[in-house]
């Protein structure tokens, strides 16, 4: 049972093998060089094949390196040809499930390819070469190059590693440099790995459009990527011999191997009628033009022409002119040999680009019959606003026919009035030429006078900011024809080529002076560019703010400064001065003889008159005593003699007495004034009847508010003073006391209370 499965497994996975890769290529290597040149590349009778050769690996057991391969695949573009590898030629057959690296190291490379793709170190070369007499004048085949080197998800170093091939051609006997046909179409560059490239990979992209694709498994060959189907061609003369060398191999070492299929049939001589003139490759013929063929070939032969395939009656001479689009062909039977040279060529026709005629009109601001036209300004009108147009000016039409003399400076093109000329071209170089007529305005403005704009801006120096349009624009269109615009520019070259205008609020950059230009315009034309003198007239002096005060009910008189002025408050008044009795923004509006005016500000706030809420007293501290001002206002300056003011309301340092403190309001709006006393005690005295300390009394005491009692040291009361008897002499009914410390307790009309004692001193 275990065998069983096993053989049944076997088949199966043969089966799908057989139906999943049946449209592989097949390569047969039996074939010799002969058969590969005369049967499979060569379609064509009119070249003479010769010397033919093939070398690469070629062992029994191996194999060869080249074969004939057939196709039946959509997915590959060759129902067959010849194929020239670097590995064994079987190994070509898909699917794509194996990476191809083969080949002996003893199997060396080629110098000429070397050369000719600017790689060294080649290996595994195989080459196939011959001999060919062509009877016409081109030669071509079509071609892939297929190659395990093409990575879907390579490594960073394998991204310079290139395969390579050639296609080389030279003439038999010559020692010039092989030339190489197998390049990149419209370019010199060798097709090789890092020349042809598709996206999708940490490799670089290049030539992308020439680039098959990457390879999955199903593939019907065994190769990761190709290239598209290429065409390699030249120019070469009936009856040279020639020699062409096809060779593919490795580069640095036998691995990852690379493969050149060439189409079957595909080797062609032919007639060689130009490019074809295409659309896509952006060489059309354009409109009105004919286009000259030439299948001209050497000896007595036979010409007819064909359109789409269908003779042209009466088209049996060497030249054809083309008229219009279509596939031309022509069939050269050559008198020389049996066989009938073919070339063929796609035409296609552009239109041509539209165009219109225009004109311009500028002015001569030195009336010298020349001026500078700025022609760029025209190409929007010439081309209908067509932006991937090209438009050349011409100073002649037959400078325009023959492409000479372009107009180089179009932006400033100094001429007389006169007609010049306007090529126009599309994408494929196909023109249109109208003319353009330049004319010079014979329409002027006088000159105006000096425009004064005042420097009103708060700063003195001759720099301001004003409207053009409404300071200048009125007075100088005054009197002129209806339908006019102005723009101003900085210079007379701006103003003609009508470049960095100013901005409407322009800003003078040249102080009290200030030379700009004006350019009148009559729609799309230059009417007349007129010099502008800006004088800039500054206020001298700017006039600052003032902060003022008004007293509650008072009145104030605000005052203007005084010179050549008029005036006018926002209360309405138009005098020098007025006097408010209300605090306020008061603005006086100051214009001088010339007309510009300044902004004087007032700002007028409230004071109100002084108030001395109350008066702190601190006393009983010897000479160290102080008081301190409570007030009804933070403006208010303070003072105990009327005469000297500080701003702080603490005084200190007092010695006792009577005092009269005032309090003033720094506005001027008033004094309030209140009279106190500071207290102190005597800390003894001296009874001795010298009239010199001899008694005992708290002076500026108001006995009529406060009581004041001394008691001697036990506590016994000894008197009470009085308004009537203010002070103590040292005495107990008529006693002298002896001396002693005595205690005093001094109440006041508050209740406050102070106790302490003094010394009595005999």
């Amino acid at each position: 049972m275990i065998i069983s499965k096993k053989i049944n497994l076997s088949l199966f996975i043969i089966g799908s093998y057989l139906t999943s890769f049946a449209q592989s290529i097949t390569v047969d290597d039996s074939y010799t060089a002969n058969q590969l040149v005369e049967n499979v590349l060569i379609n064509s009778p009119c070249a003479n094949v010769s010397n033919i050769s093939v070398s690469g690996w070629d062992t029994s057991q191996n194999g060869t390196s080249y074969g004939y391969f057939t196709n039946v695949s959509n997915a590959f573009p060759f129902a067959n040809g010849v194929i020239l590898a670097t590995g064994r030629a079987v190994s070509a057959i898909g699917p794509n499930n194996s990476l191809l690296s083969e080949g002996p190291t003893t199997w060396l490379g080629d110098g000429d390819l070397e050369q000719a793709i600017g790689e060294s170190n080649t290996i595994n070369a195989t080459v196939l070469e011959f001999d060919f007499l062509p009877l016409a004048t081109k030669v071509s085949f079509e071609y892939v190059f297929s190659s395990e080197q093409y990575l879907s998800n390579p490594n960073s170093n394998q991204c310079n590693f290139s395969d390579g091939f050639a296609f080389l051609l030279r003439e038999v006997g010559s020692s010039n440099q092989y030339q190489n046909l197998a390049v990149v179409p419209g370019t010199n560059v060798p097709v090789k790995i890092t020349t042809v490239r598709g996206p999708g990979t940490i490799c670089p992209q290049a030539n992308p459009q020439y680039f098959d694709a990457f390879n999955g498994t199903d593939h019907p060959t065994n190769y990761n990527g190709q290239t598209k189907v290429l065409k390699a061609e030249a120019t070469v003369t009936p009856g040279v011999l020639y020699h062409i060398k096809l060779v593919v191999a490795d580069q640095g070492n036998q691995f990852y191997d690379s493969a050149i299929f060439l189409g079957g049939g595909s080797f062609k001589v032919e007639i060689d009628l130009g490019p074809d003139r295409l659309f896509a490759t952006s060489n059309p013929v354009c409109s009105g033009e004919t286009y000259e063929l030439d299948g001209t070939q050497a000896g007595n032969n036979t010409y007819q022409w064909f359109k789409n395939g269908i003779v042209i009656a009466n088209a049996t001479q060497p030249l054809y002119t083309v008229t219009d689009s279509g596939i031309y062909s022509v069939e050269v039977t050559l008198q020389s040999s049996t066989c009938i040279a073919r070339g063929e060529v796609v035409v296609e026709y552009s239109n041509l680009p539209d165009a219109n005629p225009a004109s311009i009109q500028e002015c001569d601001p030195d009336g010298d019959g020349t001026t500078t036209f700025n022609l760029n300004q025209l190409i929007p009108t010439i081309t209908n606003n067509n932006p991937q147009a090209v438009t050349i000016f011409y100073p002649s039409l037959l400078d325009a026919q023959n492409f000479t003399n372009s107009i180089q400076n179009t932006s400033a093109y100094n001429s007389i009035a006169t007609t010049i000329y306007a090529s126009v071209f599309n994408n494929y170089s196909c023109k249109t030429t109208v003319p353009i007529t330049l004319n010079i305005s014979t329409d002027s403005i006088a000159t105006p006078q000096p425009f004064t704009i005042c420097d009103s801006d708060g700063t003195s120096d001759g720099i301001t900011t004003f409207n053009l349009g409404a300071s200048i624009t009125p007075t100088l269109l005054n009197g002129q024809p209806s339908g006019l615009s102005v723009a101003y520019y900085d210079s007379i070259a701006n103003a003609l080529n009508q470049t960095n205008a100013l901005a409407t609020n322009y800003t003078n950059s040249t102080p009290f002076n200030q030379i700009i230009y004006a350019r009148v315009n009559s729609g799309s034309s230059c009417y007349d560019i007129v010099t502008i003198n800006i004088q800039i007239i500054s206020f001298q002096g700017a006039f600052a703010s003032e902060d003022k005060t008004i007293c509650d009910g008072g009145n104030l008189l605000l005052t203007a400064p005084v010179g050549n002025f008029t005036y006018l408050w926002n209360t309405g008044a138009t005098t020098n001065s007025i006097q408010i009795n209300n605090p306020g923004s008061y603005t006086v509006s100051i214009t001088n003889s010339s007309g510009c005016s300044a902004d004087k500000i007032f700002i007028v706030t409230a004071s109100q008159s002084p108030e001395i809420i109350s008066v702190t007293v601190n006393d009983f501290n010897g000479g160290n005593n102080s008081l301190q001002i409570i007030s009804g206002a933070t403006t208010d300056s303070y003072s105990l003699d009327g005469v000297i003011y500080q701003n702080s309301s603490l005084f200190t340092n007092l010695l006792p007495g009577l005092y009269t403190v005032y309090v003033k309001d720094q506005n001027e709006c008033g004094v309030d004034f209140q009279q106190i006393r500071i207290l102190d005690y005597p800390k003894f005295f001296t009874p001795n009847g010298d009239s010199y300390n001899d008694i005992w009394q708290i002076q500026f005491l108001d006995l009529n508010k406060s009581k004041l009692y001394i008691f001697d040291r036990y506590g016994k009361l000894l008197i009470e003073l009085t308004t009537r008897i203010p002070f103590w002499d040292g005495t107990f009914n008529g006693q002298s006391l002896p001396a002693s410390d005595y205690w005093f307790v001094l109440q006041f009309e508050d209740g406050g209370l102070i106790k302490s004692h003094f010394s009595l001193i005999r």
